[in-house]
């Protein structure tokens, strides 16, 4: 029988009831959650719901008249170099105090698609998570959720759930005891100068689409591949984080209007948003040659393999030259070039020679599909 184990971190108190924000991964697998308060009084809580996309929990003691935090009030956005604080248990040390300033706004980090973190240089270790981060005026603004670091411990990088998106995700779960986040059911990427050029756009801002899934509230809109995503509901997006941040803290059933950038002109698109519920690319054999500007050897796909896929592309069998210095590796499978999609190496080859100084070649890996930028200038 293996021994019960035990974790610590930190949380802090929304509501004179009782109601308390932390992290999802505070509370994770937790059989039993007990929280004890600076005034050495000990409650067992219960678990109202936790969001793993954005990383908070709500949870719940039973007690009246207890002093809280005020997560519902829009505090002024957090800007760079502000002072900020941060208060929780580092290590079980309770209620620590360590101060620094707001390093970033808009964050992306892996895992928290859906969160633009804010970034700051306040000393976060394990067992703050969870934990408020304050400006200078007292005014939650965050929720501190994890670190960066290659020794384990703090090491200048530490991150906050901003106190908008808390408390929409706490409110929820107060309210229904689960999240339901927006989906549109598409592929995006980042852009660059060289992305950006060589789909004729004015500058890099935005989300590049790679992949449209079948039957999406995308498809049903319209999208496709190689659009880029300029604006959501008239507002400007700057990069993915702002994308997957706006689609997913909509409510299922909601209406967007999505401004995409195709074939060098703006076009307006109406999805209606969905709800989340909770192909490989073939083996290398006989190639065709197709190398010319691009740097590599393809071959086409065969009937079986096409099935598998679900849609026509070549396979990678080797890459050299300006596609391996892009990413581009043996076992990819090219879908496109642009916005064109190609089924075979004479279209790839005739598509690249009419390429500027840079393709935008469509790649998928692992079932999921990229726009790789790549210079044959």
């Amino acid at each position: 029988m293996m021994p019960p184990t035990h974790g610590v971190g930190s949380g802090f108190i929304i509501s004179p009831d009782g109601y308390i924000v932390t992290n999802a991964h505070v509370v994770d697998g937790a059989s039993e959650v007990t929280v004890k308060l600076n005034d050495r009084r000990e409650f067992t809580a219960k678990v109202i719901g936790a969001d793993k996309r954005t990383d908070i929990a709500l949870i719940k003691v039973d007690a009246k008249n207890l002093p809280a935090l005020d997560l519902a009030s829009t505090p002024p956005q957090p800007r760079q170099g502000e002072w900020v604080i941060a208060i929780g248990s580092p290590f079980g040390f309770e209620n620590s105090v360590t101060a620094g300033v707001v390093s970033g706004v808009h964050r992306a980090l892996p895992g928290g698609q859906m969160t633009p973190f804010i970034q700051t240089d306040v000393a976060v270790n394990p067992g703050n998570s969870g934990g408020p981060l304050l400006n200078a005026s007292g005014q939650v603004i965050g929720v501190n959720s994890q670190i960066y670091s290659r020794s384990g411990g703090y090491m200048g990088l530490s991150f906050a759930i901003p106190a908008d998106v808390a408390y929409k995700v706490a409110d929820q779960l107060r309210t229904n005891g689960k999240v339901s986040h927006g989906r549109l059911g598409i592929g995006i990427q980042g852009l660059d100068q060289s992305l950006a050029q060589s789909f004729g756009l004015p500058d890099s801002n935005g989300a590049l689409v790679g992949t449209v899934e079948k039957d999406s509230p995308a498809d049903k809109a319209g999208f496709k591949s190689g659009d880029v995503i300029r604006k959501i509901d008239g507002v400007a997006m700057v990069d993915t984080t702002d994308v997957t941040s706006r689609i997913g803290n909509m409510a299922p059933g909601t209406k967007t209007e999505v401004e995409v950038w195709r074939e060098g002109k703006p076009l307006a698109l109406t999805a209606t948003i969905t709800g989340f519920d909770d192909g490989k690319v073939a083996k290398n054999d006989t190639s065709t040659e197709a190398r010319g500007k691009l740097g590599v050897a393809v071959r086409a796909l065969t009937p079986e393999e096409r099935k598998q896929v679900g849609h026509d592309g070549v396979v990678v069998e080797k890459s050299s030259g300006p596609a391996a210095k892009a990413g581009i590796q043996p076992g990819d499978l090219i879908i496109g070039v642009g916005t064109a999609k190609i089924t075979s190496p004479e279209e790839l080859k005739k598509l690249v020679d009419q390429a500027g100084k840079t393709a935008a070649i469509l790649v998928e890996r692992d079932g999921r599909q990229i726009y790789v930028p790549v210079r044959i200038g």
